[in-house]
Parts: structure tokens; C-alpha cells; sequence
């Protein structure tokens, strides 16, 4: 049996923790390449785009593979488009695991946006000084914001089109909560810029910013594609999977 994994992610790296090793299961998990120096998961690993839906499709078919799984960023919605059409192409099941994502709690100040474009446009009226933590993609939705100062953090250095007046902090999280209210005290930021990712690695400065009364631009993240099956968390995939190839339940890895 051959699973592909679609992965990036640290539930993609879970998932291949909870299968690697089981007899029978050949497992491959394809990163984007996006990063220099990705955390690789257990099993063979690829790295690199397919070629649109069409070169899926044809990888799918090419290496017999069993059944896929969408386990990238929820924001990777180009990729996860290229997988539903590629595995109703070769007649491949599919499933997507996407963390749940982030639900704003008493006293917090959310403003919604349903696209960089759209966290833009509110930032004005919304402060100065402000802590954008949206990656490297994408700073060309900031770019015409000369008047705004921006803290921007990544994992790797941004290109250009950026905002004019901008700082980079090069890091990966997680981090904690002492370092984010630490962080948004000493760069005196008033507005926190986020996309819905979810997960724990990145939520304390939530807290931190709900703790300082400091309003956050929370990006909504693109749906699923219509059709496809999604589970929350990489156990249930592996459940998911088992039904699926009429195999007894996977079972973590020690």
C-alpha cells in the first residue's frame, strides 16, 4: 500500500510518525521546498511542486499510490485545489487534515478579513506600529502602506515588494508567551496581524496581544475544497486511512 502525504506541516510530520514502519505501507511525503532546511519526517521524502493538478495526477498514477492526504498549511489552498482535482482524476481517495483553527476569547479585539488585501485596508484606522506575522509570502499587500512601521516575522528572509519602512525577525516557532509579551512591549507594536493557521505554536501572541489590548487582524482562511473529507488531528487520519485500505488501526510509533 502507498500512502503520498502532502505535508509542511507539524501534523503532516505526526501523521508520518503514526505510519512509518507499519508492514505492508509504503509511505512518501512530498514537501513544497519552500524552506531551506525543513523538518523531515520519517519515510522517503520528495521534495518540490508537481506540476498543477495535472502532473499530481500523473505522480499518483505513476507510483500506484493508494490514497492521498492534504496535510499542508491551511493556507496552502493552490495546492490543496491541485490535489482534489488530481485525485478525482486518478480515482485516488482523499483526505484533508487541517488543524482547527483559532476562536477569539473574552476580551480579545479581532478584526476579520477575508484576505491580505482586506488586513490592509484596516490598518490604518487601526494603529502605527505593527506586528505582521503572515510569513514572507505576501508582503506585496503591504507594500503601499509607506506611513505604517512593520515588524515582520519569518522563517525565511522576505522579498521584495515589501513594506518601505519594515524590520525583520528571522524565527521559528513555537514560542511562548513570556517572549511574545516581551516582544510586543519592546517594539511598542499596536496592532497584531495574523492569518488563522491555528495550532499552539503560534497562539500566545494572542494572549499576548488580548493581555495588552492590542487589536488583531485575523485572516480567514480559505475552505476546503467541496467534496473532501477533513479531519482534525493526524490520529484521525490514521483511523481514516485504515478503513479506507481495510487495514487494522494504525498505531503511534514509540
Amino acid at each position: 500500500m502507498h500512502v503520498l502525504i502532502l505535508g509542511g506541516t507539524t501534523e503532516a510530520r505526526r501523521l508520518a510518525e503514526v505510519l512509518h514502519g507499519t508492514p505492508g505501507l509504503r509511505l512518501t511525503s512530498s514537501l513544497a521546498g519552500r524552506v531551506a532546511r525543513p523538518r523531515l519526517p520519517p519515510g522517503e521524502v520528495r521534495v518540490g511542486g508537481f506540476g498543477g493538478s495535472e502532473g499530481l495526477a500523473q505522480w499518483l498514477r505513476e507510483h500506484a499510490v493508494d490514497a492521498l492526504i492534504d496535510a499542508t498549511h491551511p493556507f496552502a489552498g493552490t495546492i490543496s485545489c491541485h490535489a482534489a482535482r488530481a485525485a478525482a482524476t486518478a480515482h485516488v481517495p482523499l483526505l484533508a487534515l487541517r488543524r482547527p483553527g483559532w476562536v477569539p476569547v473574552e476580551g480579545a479585539h479581532w478584526h476579520d478579513a477575508g484576505s491580505l488585501e482586506e488586513a490592509a485596508r484596516l490598518l490604518p484606522g487601526l494603529g502605527r506600529r505593527i506586528f505582521l506575522t503572515t510569513g514572507r509570502m505576501g508582503l506585496a499587500a503591504f507594500a503601499d502602506l509607506t506611513d505604517l512601521w512593520f515588524l515582520v516575522r519569518s522563517v525565511e528572509p522576505p522579498e521584495a515588494p515589501h513594506p518601505p519602512r519594515m524590520e525583520v525577525l528571522l524565527d521559528r516557532g513555537p514560542f511562548t508567551l513570556d517572549g511574545e509579551r516581551e516582544l510586543l512591549g519592546r517594539h511598542r507594536i499596536d496592532v497584531v496581524v495574523t492569518k488563522d493557521s491555528g495550532g499552539a505554536a503560534t497562539a500566545p501572541k494572542l494572549t499576548a496581544a488580548r493581555e495588552a489590548g492590542v487589536p488583531v487582524v485575523v485572516v480567514r482562511r480559505p475552505a476546503v475544497p467541496e467534496g473532501v473529507p477533513v479531519v482534525s488531528d493526524p490520529e484521525q487520519a490514521a483511523r481514516w486511512l485504515a478503513e479506507r485500505l481495510d487495514r487494522p488501526a494504525f498505531r503511534p510509533a514509540d
